[in-house]
């Protein structure tokens, strides 16, 4: 039977696989550890945030920031409803010292974050930092779960299993490893495959399409891997081009951050990788079931014309979703205009093109890659000795 064949070769896969995860993770332990910086004293912290509701809208007006530019100010009435203080009124300015606009403003009845210091001559200082959102959040978040349940049925069920299971692997052990130390890209590749595995068999069963899918993976992140480290030693990258790693570097951490965007680059080609490799290994199935006669080649060659259309939409995917989370940035560049030579050679901006090179690269790559593996795969799994009569139409149509 054609079920068997394919789980045989599917256990040949799972083995090659398991080998190379196998591989990756004893050379992740026995790689050379950095020596850990101990974290910087910090001096006791006297202050806090808690969550207050606006009682009462004193007063709004507006107050000069710079000549010929205002910004609203609000004088707020608040009910602390959180921590030690909780039932105690404060009156508040915002808008005085930090940014505000006609967005910001706040009306009875919001809830607010507000820091609480406490002051020198007694008492406490109280400042908004933000408002809450938690429940606007919480709504989409139902919204988002019931469409894709009631769309997906079963399988998006799975699908949001998987997303949860990402989650758990970037949290509870991506990002811990690095910040003990770890290689960064040994770490984030570990933790791709990891991910990806669990989500690929959740998301499409024990298949040959998805045995096809993992190994494409593996292949395409390793040598993802190796074009970001390429790239960033060739581009002379250090990985201080956002505020955020300045922030890593002055907390105490013993974090490599050159290391840390090699890894970013590798985990933000993840879920386009996902997409295309998954959408490649179907469609050599697909085409392998349409007509039994074809061999690997032509199923090579018919299933790279699928994905030539699949790498230009996501190339321009990949792109514009760099460029949409730079757009501050490249505002910045609008208004304080330079050549745009400097400009592409502000390490801010140069972290920007490498992502987008060595990601759409990777893309480029995984797409053949997915493509010869699934095709040898279906190919042998079909010639493979079965002692049954070769499939009928209806046996294909009836065999998922």
């Amino acid at each position: 039977m054609r079920e068997k064949r394919d789980r045989q070769v599917a256990t040949a896969v799972f083995v090659v696989v398991a080998f190379i995860i196998a591989l990756t993770i004893v050379a992740q332990l026995f790689s050379t550890r950095p020596t850990k910086v101990p974290l910087q004293e910090r001096a006791a912290d006297d202050t806090q945030t808690v969550e207050a509701r606006v009682v009462r809208v004193i007063e709004t007006s507006r107050v000069e920031t710079s000549p010929g530019i205002t910004q609203p100010l609000q004088r707020l009435e608040l009910e602390i409803v959180s921590g030690p203080l909780r039932g105690q009124r404060a009156q508040v300015e915002h808008g005085a010292t930090d940014l505000s606009s006609e967005e910001t403003l706040f009306r009875k009845d919001d809830h607010v974050l507000v820091t609480v210091a406490a002051r020198a001559e007694g008492g406490y200082a109280f400042m908004i930092t933000d408002v809450v959102r938690t429940g606007a959040l919480a709504l989409l978040g139902a919204i988002f779960l019931g469409f894709a349940v009631m769309v997906s049925g079963w399988k998006g069920v799975r699908a949001l299993i998987g997303l949860a299971v990402s989650f758990v692997v970037l949290l509870g052990f991506v990002l811990p490893q690095i910040l003990a130390g770890r290689n960064p890209v040994l770490v984030s590749v570990i933790g791709s495959l990891g991910l990806l595995a669990v989500t690929l068999y959740l998301t499409q069963g024990w298949a040959l399409k998805t045995h096809a899918a993992l190994l494409g993976v593996c292949i395409t992140l390793i040598l993802t891997g190796a074009l970001a480290a390429f790239a960033v030693n060739l581009s002379r990258l250090s990985g201080f081009g956002s505020e955020e790693a300045m922030f890593l570097q002055t907390a105490g951490t013993s974090v490599n951050l050159r290391g840390l965007l090699l890894a970013g680059i590798i985990v933000g080609t993840l879920g386009v990788l996902d997409d295309v490799i998954v959408g490649q290994a179907s469609a050599v199935m697909e085409l392998a079931d349409a007509n039994p006669a074809f061999g690997w080649r032509d199923l090579y060659q018919r299933a790279m014309n699928i994905g030539q259309d699949h790498i230009a939409a996501t190339i321009n995917t990949l792109v514009l979703a760099y460029v949409g989370a730079a757009m501050p940035v490249l505002l910045l560049f609008q208004l304080y205009p330079e050549p745009w030579m400097q400009t592409l050679n502000r390490e801010m901006i140069a972290e920007e093109v490498v992502r987008t090179l060595v990601g759409s690269l990777g893309l480029i790559a995984a797409v053949p890659i997915t493509t010869f593996i699934a095709s040898v795969l279906r190919s042998r799994a079909r010639s493979m000795p079965s002692g049954e009569p070769e499939s009928t139409p209806e046996s294909i149509l009836n065999r998922r």
